[in-house]
């Protein structure tokens, strides 16, 4: 007797299972996952250099919420304002490098005129006139200037045989000392050292002769009893005294570099802890929170945090060098290689007049000084740097 055996045809329930069950659920996750990663392999950014920036603004939080008195509301303004940074320098890491140095003469130009407008009529505010009130927008043109004047500079130099000959270096001198000096008037000291040493290292970079940066240090040198006597300031005067003697006057033009002085060596090697200190819960630091938060931060973690911040700024700063040594055109290098030497300088500045080395001329410490203008045109530098290291050479020939 044959036994005939039947096959059930599936009904595709299993299938349905498969597809709308666990499984199926998974298989969605991990599509929209890999969608989710190749967006992320389509921006243009710098891990590395992402890295350490992030690590640099998670000691700011830390540092920033002690000083302003363990307030929640601060560290929350400062995360949202680091975060907008963050998405401002990621966005300018995707625009071409070839369209900072397409508007950089127009920028420049602007900018010089919009100094000009300060000078004859910009408001004033507690003694300098640096801001321009447009009705809709107050601003600092200054500010500006500290990204404007390295796109020209590397614009200008790009476009000429480099090393750059006598007459190039000296319009480009001339290119540095016109802004410079519009913005010594102001007054502004801290904005004009920046300004002039981004100017003056996309000089350096672009191959300038040893003898040139000794002929420019010796007419600093020079210069400086004629600025001591017909350009600074009183107030500037006594800062630059004071630098040399805090103790001339130790509740007036001495009281900040005393008060830091004691916060720092009070934090010995290993610092008093996340919280303890006492210099700024104690309000005897001032300005804790921007230019003396290093002050801060070395009081609680001693010599060892201070090694572990300067050694991520290095990193930065070693990384942007990288990067502009890896451009493809000479202007990317030259405008690479003094953003980051810029960082350096925003660094040391305000580093050395909170342990008394320089006097205080109000230079925030990059993400880690509470502000929003600083914070805004250091992001956008950083993103420029981006997008050199990302995109493609735009002269049509290589130096």
């Amino acid at each position: 007797m044959a036994i005939k055996l039947i096959r059930k045809r599936p009904t595709g329930g299993g299938e349905r299972l498969h597809r709308g069950g666990p499984l199926g659920s998974s298989a969605r996750w991990q599509q929209k996952a890999a969608s989710i990663l190749a967006v992320i392999r389509r921006i243009n950014y710098d891990p590395v250099l992402l890295f350490f920036l992030m690590l640099i603004a998670a000691i700011g939080l830390l540092a920033g919420y002690s000083a302003s008195e363990q307030s929640v509301v601060w560290v929350e303004k400062s995360a949202f304002r680091f975060a907008l940074a963050f998405l401002l320098m990621l966005a300018i890491a995707q625009i071409p490098q070839r369209f900072f140095f397409s508007i950089a003469p127009g920028l420049f130009g602007v900018v010089v005129l919009l100094l000009v407008a300060v000078y004859l009529f910009g408001d004033i505010g507690k003694g300098a006139r640096r801001w321009l009130d447009l009705g809709f927008i107050r601003f600092q043109p200054a500010e500006i200037l500290k990204l404007g004047m390295p796109m020209m500079l590397a614009w200008f130099l790009a476009k000429r045989p480099l090393p750059p000959r006598f007459l190039d270096v000296l319009l480009a001198l001339v290119l540095i000392a016109v802004p410079t000096a519009l913005i010594i008037l102001q007054p502004d000291l801290g904005t004009a050292i920046l300004v002039m040493m981004a100017g003056i290292f996309v000089l350096f970079f672009a191959g300038l002769s040893w003898w040139y940066v000794l002929a420019f240090v010796l007419a600093v040198s020079a210069a400086a009893p004629l600025m001591w006597f017909y350009v600074m300031h009183d107030y500037q005067k006594e800062r630059v005294l004071t630098l040399f003697n805090p103790m001339a006057d130790p509740l007036g033009a001495g009281y900040h570099t005393i008060q830091s002085m004691i916060a720092i060596g009070s934090g010995g090697i290993w610092g008093k802890g996340w919280l303890q200190g006492t210099q700024s819960h104690l309000n005897f630091l001032p300005e804790g929170t921007t230019d003396f938060i290093l002050a801060v931060y070395a009081e609680e973690f001693g010599l060892m945090g201070l090694i572990i911040l300067f050694s991520l700024y290095l990193a930065v700063i070693w990384r942007g060098l990288m990067i502009a040594a890896n451009a493809e055109s000479a202007a990317g290098r030259m405008l690479a290689a003094a953003i980051s030497m810029t960082f350096l300088v925003y660094v040391f500045v305000n580093a050395g007049m909170v342990i008394g080395i320089l006097p205080v001329v109000g230079v925030p410490l990059p993400l880690m000084s509470y502000g929003g203008t600083a914070l805004v045109t250091i992001m956008i530098a950083l993103g420029m740097l981006m997008s050199i290291r990302t995109q493609r050479s735009f002269l049509g020939h290589e130096r």
